[in-house]
């Protein structure tokens, strides 16, 4: 293997790309559960709910912090690693960036500060919507990164004219292309996920320690009713993404289940070693049409092989293989606890069983694993193309000399090792200190927005 500038440049970007993904899905994921709890705050006036939503935005702001640093730096990057891919692909990607800069981080800079400071001074309808939009946010930043990501997968509306540029023919067709329906429903949900079971072993860390239990309980109980929904949700958009994957990106999936030759009735493979130069799987455990089942949902299926395009064509299999099942395997881990999290709420043992609380805490960070393993499948799984089909990697990349683009390399990870170690500080006392637990002075200042009057105690609490 030769490090010249391209590899580096590649490398370079999955460790900035590969790093600034687990902020986002921080971000949907906490941002989501604080407007939640806002949202039981304001009807139920438990002030349970107001010390658990406090918390945990304090929380949210350290990684929200943390993705705006990160996100910039990657623009940076394309512009300086990847000038001829923005040269080509700019009269799509670029106002598709600027979309997401307007509507996304736009809504949430101007919300986050009356999330953070402003609930005893605008009132709780306008906090508890100030938590909406701060959450909207996230989800507008997700669907125009997710738009531009699925038209390099799947690309439509756009030509490549005789410039050599892309020119846009239909807006509609460029954000709506084929698979990102399919692409944004799973990231979210699987944000969604991943904050949830985050949270639960945050809450399962309390209950285990004995501090701040009764606000601990409340998150926990509320966390594994999320997944009980959530994660088959996402099963199902996961199967839903298999069946398009197949349709338009065919050797993706050849990749996924190291498949080297078309065939029908397929075998589902749990494990193997793909060997690319042989073309071949080494000591492959492999289920009888488990396969075609899976991914045509016929028990004669037709799955499409590598060796259908030539080898320079072919993504790196080993890398997509493994990614994919470290993927599956944590999504089946997360559903089988969140099984587990019903059966235990069902015999009244949710918060009293020590090995299930230990287990939490041990998933809490699957999520963000899976996630990073996702995304390696899905650009990885794209290659040798930066376009499908139209834009090879390879003549993407600027003419740089290698030992710049290691060397900024190198400095990449030293910044990036340094920003985790100080999030990770300040989360960690967060953390420790738990939730301020609120006493209850004045009941009618804590009453439900819709029993509230209009008196002196209802000023005062507003104040």
């Amino acid at each position: 293997m030769t490090f010249d500038s391209i590899l580096l440049s590649r490398l370079q970007f999955a460790f900035t790309i590969g790093y600034h993904i687990i902020w986002p899905t921080y971000s949907i994921g906490v941002s989501g559960f604080v407007a939640l709890l806002n949202v039981f705050w304001v009807l139920t006036g438990k002030t349970n709910y107001r010390d658990l939503a406090r918390f945990w935005t304090h929380l949210f702001a350290l990684g929200f912090v943390m993705g705006v640093v990160t996100g910039v730096v990657l623009s940076y990057q394309i512009g300086a690693n990847w000038s001829t891919f923005s040269r080509i692909t700019g009269n799509v990607l670029g106002p598709l960036f600027m979309y997401e800069a307007l509507t996304a981080f736009f809504l949430e800079a101007g919300f986050i500060g009356i999330l953070l400071f402003g609930e005893t001074r605008v009132g709780r309808g306008l906090h508890l919507f100030a938590s909406l939009m701060v959450f909207a946010g996230t989800i507008f930043s997700a669907f125009w990164v997710l738009v531009a990501n699925s038209w390099m997968q799947t690309p439509a509306g756009a030509v490549l004219g005789s410039d050599g540029v892309f020119h846009v023919k239909s807006w509609t067709a460029v954000i709506f292309n084929a698979s990102f329906p399919y692409r944004f429903g799973h990231m979210v949900c699987g944000s969604l996920v991943t904050g949830v079971f985050f949270i639960a072993g945050v809450s399962a860390l309390h209950i285990l320690r004995e501090t701040k239990r009764e606000a601990a309980e409340s998150a926990l109980s509320l966390t594994m009713w999320l997944a009980l929904a959530l994660v088959p949700l996402q099963l199902f958009l996961g199967d839903r993404h298999g069946l398009n994957t197949r349709q338009y990106q065919p050797m993706k999936l050849a990749a996924i289940e190291a498949r080297w030759d078309t065939g029908r009735g397929v075998p589902l493979t749990l494990f193997a070693i793909p060997d690319q130069k042989s073309e071949t799987n080494l000591w492959p455990v492999d289920i009888p049409h488990l396969g075609s089942v899976i991914l045509t949902h016929s028990w004669n299926g037709k799955v499409l092989g590598l060796k259908e395009v030539p080898p320079e064509d072919r993504p790196y299999v080993p890398i997509v293989f493994f990614g994919f099942r470290a993927m599956v395997g944590i999504g089946m881990v997360l559903f089988l606890l969140s099984l587990l999290g019903a059966y235990q709420r069902w015999r009244g043992q949710l918060v009293k069983q020590r090995w299930f609380l230990v287990s939490l805490v041990v998933a809490s960070p699957l999520g963000f694993v899976a996630t990073i393993a996702g995304w390696i499948v899905t650009e990885a799984g794209r290659q040798p193309y930066a376009v499908y089909g139209i834009l090879r990697t390879a003549n993407a990349a600027s003419q740089l000399p290698a030992v710049s683009v290691g060397l900024t390399f190198l400095i990449f990870i030293v910044a990036y090792l340094a920003l985790l170690a100080g999030f990770l500080r300040f989360f960690t006392q967060a953390v420790i200190a738990g939730p301020k637990i609120t006493e209850v002075l004045d009941p009618a200042a804590h009453a439900p927005l819709g029993r509230m009057r209009s008196t002196p105690a209802l000023l005062k609490g507003a104040r």
